[in-house]
């Protein structure tokens, strides 16, 4: 198999494993000094936000839509959905849910993740995601009319 389908797949079996609920699994594909956002956060602190994203969305799923790749470096984006039955405690989606009681709302928003591949495991994430729509859906946040035009 090449490196770009063998990089493809490697990050198809992470979201597989992610949308079974087995986020310890999901975390084995990331680096022990995988780096989140540029900033260092190990597997550790990626199985930390994976089990907090679950207990925040017990249902969460993540539906890849197109994956793109070249060379070590492998694209997604997909449809992000769940219910929000819990309360996140870590500030992943930008902390604007960290403290806020279950709305019990379901949503479904994009995402486009970012991971480079080295030695058969990400070391590098990046993602960027439809947080306000997210927060609207969950009945956190509401569209304020836009400004009237001149």
């Amino acid at each position: 198999m090449d490196e770009l389908k063998s990089n493809r797949q490697l990050i198809q079996e992470q979201w597989d494993a992610f949308n079974r609920g087995d986020m310890v699994g999901a975390a084995e594909f990331f680096a022990q000094d995988t780096h989140n956002h540029g900033q260092p956060v190990g597997r550790a602190g990626v199985l930390a936000v994976l089990k907090d994203i679950q207990g925040t969305f017990p249902d969460v799923r993540f539906e890849a839509l197109r994956y793109v790749c070249e060379g070590e470096w492998v694209s997604v984006r997909g449809m992000f959905s769940g219910t929000h039955r819990g309360v996140s405690r870590i500030p992943f989606s930008n902390g604007v849910l960290v403290g806020v009681e279950p709305t019990e709302r379901r949503f479904e928003v994009q995402h486009i993740h970012l991971m480079r591949i080295r030695d058969g495991k990400i070391v590098e994430h990046w993602a960027n995601r439809d947080d306000v729509g997210m927060m609207q859906q969950l009945g956190l946040m509401t569209m304020s009319a836009a400004p009237a035009g001149k």
